[in-house]
């Protein structure tokens, strides 16, 4: 038998402000926008279509050589040849030179600030033979990563129609990017990069953020014209971070703008909160054959969850359990959920354990019970109502 208790507001108003009235609504075309600390996706407007992803592909190619670090099949002072395929690469480029034997930190540097499409080339040629052999490469690991909409033609970003990702992915990476290679991670911060001084020009990261003193520390820009504008970026404020992948922007402007509105939006808008205290009694349910008929209700911990920081009249909440709980129960045993509903957003739902034990009840607790389901069996009629 499935029990559900209804919480009155009251006892979560405190806990659980309400939605805004009107979620943000992007200029992007496709848009994921994700609170890292939570795991809470913010926003998904069309965000498992694979698109054009452009430059903003090339954060496959630097997880593809951090874990050539890590393994170590490199390491930052590797070198690599440049081949005439490398050093025709139009575009965003480091600048490299077919006598050039840059390093792997280099190497790095041009791909992440200068959107070096020959870096990537000499990567790819350099962990995998050719940049053909190095796409399906890629496109393998996408896949064991848990990135289904992408697909690589090419190591740069350059447009091919068999070069796609979502912007689901294009977060999916920069998470990963974050979260294992925080060794690596920081060069994603840096504003300039000069290879051999050849690129007075051309030094500077693309990432309109990194300037805005609003917690940015990565990821990178795309442009081509089929794509139009995008950008994967993150950033942190306090204890939280938030990434996001947007794309289809008219302008520079336009994808600059829009990534700082996103930014304070999914800062601004949601709030971290402590919703439900650890060992504080919530609620009872009921026990079969118990030596108490009832248990209380508590969290196991302090349950953090990231909410709409409005008003809190528009939330309600039950306590759902199959019940009655057959004794005996151990303190501590899972045996019920706090579901809470929130409008425009999936049930935050919190495990309930267990307030004390509760064992299995004597002679005479069995033969009150089963005097009771007697009585209620011939003498319905009686049974109190429920």
């Amino acid at each position: 038998m499935l029990s559900r208790m209804l919480q009155p507001i009251g006892l979560i108003a405190l806990l659980f402000p309400a939605l805004p009235a009107h979620a943000y609504d992007t200029m992007a075309s496709h848009a994921w926008v994700f609170d890292v600390t939570t795991h809470t996706v913010l926003m998904d407007k069309s965000a498992d279509v694979s698109v054009p992803p452009a430059s903003m592909s090339k954060l496959m190619t630097v997880n593809m050589l951090f874990e050539a670090l890590r393994d170590g099949r490199v390491t930052m002072d590797t070198t690599f040849p440049v081949s005439a395929r490398a050093k025709s690469m139009q575009g965003s480029t480091m600048f490299l030179n077919e006598t050039d034997r840059p390093t792997v930190e280099q190497l790095i540097h041009g791909m992440i600030i200068n959107s070096g499409n020959d870096a990537c080339v000499v990567v790819a040629e350099g962990l995998a033979g050719s940049e053909e052999a190095f796409a399906k490469q890629m496109t393998e690991r996408a896949k064991a990563l848990g990135m289904t909409q992408s697909s690589f033609a090419n190591a740069s970003g350059w447009p091919d129609p068999g070069q796609r990702m979502s912007m689901h992915d294009l977060g999916i990476i920069a998470d990963r990017l974050i979260e294992e290679f925080p060794e690596y991670y920081p060069v994603f911060a840096q504003t300039e990069y000069n290879f051999a001084d050849r690129a007075p020009d051309n030094r500077f990261n693309r990432n309109p953020l990194l300037k805005l003193n609003i917690g940015a520390d990565g990821l990178k820009t795309g442009h081509t014209e089929e794509a139009g504008y995008g950008l994967v970026g993150s950033a942190v404020q306090g204890n939280r971070r938030v990434i996001f992948a947007i794309t289809g922007l008219a302008s520079e402007k336009d994808r600059a703008e829009e990534s700082e509105r996103i930014v304070n939006w999914a800062f601004r808008q949601f709030s971290l909160k402590t919703v439900v205290k650890g060992g504080v009694h919530i609620a009872d349910a009921e026990v079969w054959m118990g030596d108490a008929d009832k248990v209380g209700l508590v969290a196991a911990a302090d349950v953090q969850r990231l909410l709409p920081a409005l008003v809190q009249d528009q939330m309600s909440a039950e306590v759902v359990y199959n019940g009655p709980l057959n004794a005996p129960i151990a303190q501590g045993d899972q045996v019920a959920e706090l579901v809470v509903h929130i409008p425009n957003q999936p049930d935050a739902r919190i495990p309930l354990v267990a307030e004390t034990a509760v064992g299995k009840g004597g002679f005479m607790t069995r033969m009150t019970t089963a005097a009771k389901v007697l009585h209620a069996r011939f003498f319905p009629a009686e049974a109190p109502a429920s």
